[in-house]
């Protein structure tokens, strides 16, 4: 079996698989899975040699369903969760965080008690501001979870414009960062984030998949087409398989974590991943493309 590149995830020295699983799929309410799928499809992910498995607090089957599948296998991945989360789940733009030193503690150890864990290797904030984590204080809470050790390392699932202040505090450890060919305006920030020691989680890495096919939004998708992108693709490949091998294209990309409940969804990640990143000349002409039809990374 032909092995799954891997990267040194940032300061952590972890070394993980360039294709994650995550686990947002499995949260309540959003689609409908069995618990034999949901082991069927882990249990195939890390027989094909994923090592990096993400999911959150508000992921509630998630991560009472890794406790329970992945208990014999947890020797063969790291873990990543998030917290800041409760347990009301928002009907319209309300928030479902609680961003609180205790709710923290409280998510850990709810998170620890599902997963049959006694430490988690990554946690992050759930989305946090800026000016929640100030008003929070939530860098201590966060380093005090791992002075306990709960945790190993601490993250956060940020996006622009908190990322370039999040990075300037030289606090975290990692940091998931939305980024694909039809969502670029992280591309230069993940390099810089990158550089400075910080490890690099993708979500979004194929824009979660096709309009039709996946749960893409049709105007992000609308981007592939205007760029014409699909010209640029090799013979058996999916406009999925481009943009994740457009992802893997960005040396720092260090895990893009991609989620499905299909087995045939998962395979075509993997062979993606197996093929390896696009040839350099069709990379920088897709990005040349990409900016032609408006999709550029945000400056420094």
């Amino acid at each position: 079996m032909d092995m799954l590149p891997k990267a040194i995830l940032g300061r952590t020295g972890l070394e993980v698989t360039r294709l994650g699983f995550g686990c947002a799929n499995y949260r309540d309410n959003i689609t409908h899975w069995t618990t034999e799928q949901a082991t069927k499809v882990w249990n195939m992910a890390l027989d094909a040699g994923i090592n990096f498995f993400d999911t959150a607090y508000d992921y509630v089957n998630s991560e009472e369903w890794i406790g329970w599948a992945l208990r014999s296998r947890y020797n063969e991945f790291y873990l990543a969760s998030k917290c800041g989360c409760t347990d009301t789940r928002p009907t319209s733009n309300d928030s479902n965080h609680s961003w609180t030193r205790d709710n923290l503690f409280r998510n850990i150890e709810i998170s620890l008690r599902r997963l049959n864990r006694d430490s988690i290797d990554i946690i992050q904030l759930h989305n946090a501001t800026v000016e929640e984590c100030e008003k929070g204080d939530l860098v201590r809470a966060l380093s005090d979870i791992r002075d306990q050790g709960m945790v190993k390392w601490i993250g956060s699932s940020t996006t622009n414009p908190d990322l370039p202040i999040f990075l300037s505090w030289g606090v975290f450890d990692v940091m998931q960062i939305p980024y694909s060919a039809l969502q670029r305006q992280h591309e230069l920030w993940i390099e810089k984030a990158a550089k400075e020691g910080v490890g690099i989680i993708i979500r979004g890495g194929v824009a979660q998949g096709e309009t039709g096919v996946g749960r893409g939004a049709s105007d992000t998708w609308e981007i592939f087409d205007k760029a014409s992108l699909k010209d640029l693709m090799e013979d058996n490949e999916t406009p999925s398989s481009f943009v994740l091998r457009y992802t893997l294209s960005h040396p720092n990309a260090d895990t893009i974590i991609v989620g499905t409940t299909k087995t045939e969804h998962l395979q075509e990640n993997i062979d993606a991943t197996l093929r390896g990143p696009l040839n350099p000349d069709v990379y920088n002409e897709a990005k040349q493309r990409l900016e032609l039809a408006g999709e550029m990374p945000d400056p420094l």
